[in-house]
């Protein structure tokens, strides 16, 4: 299993920005399309004061960043590894 999911929609540039610069640094994900998943829409919502942004990050451990850049996220990798 990726350590992140990414939810995103198809016309965001900034989603698909992150997720070309994840795959340009080797950092495993998987990717949700939030106009196409209900559920991931409200996931999204939920975690951003009912707010649909995107991107949003949630890590293996359950927290989330909103529109990081691939440096946030793999800082953030690094320390739940160090944990």
């Amino acid at each position: 299993m990726e350590p992140i999911i990414v939810y995103a929609t198809a016309w965001c540039g900034w989603c698909r920005r992150l997720t070309s610069a994840l795959r340009d640094v080797g950092i495993a994900f998987h990717e949700v399309d939030i106009d196409d998943d209900p559920a991931a829409a409200e996931l999204v919502a939920s975690v951003n004061n009912g707010n649909r942004i995107v991107p949003t990050v949630v890590f293996a451990d359950g927290t989330t960043t909103v529109n990081p850049s691939v440096a946030e996220v793999r800082d953030l990798l690094r320390e739940q590894t160090l944990r």
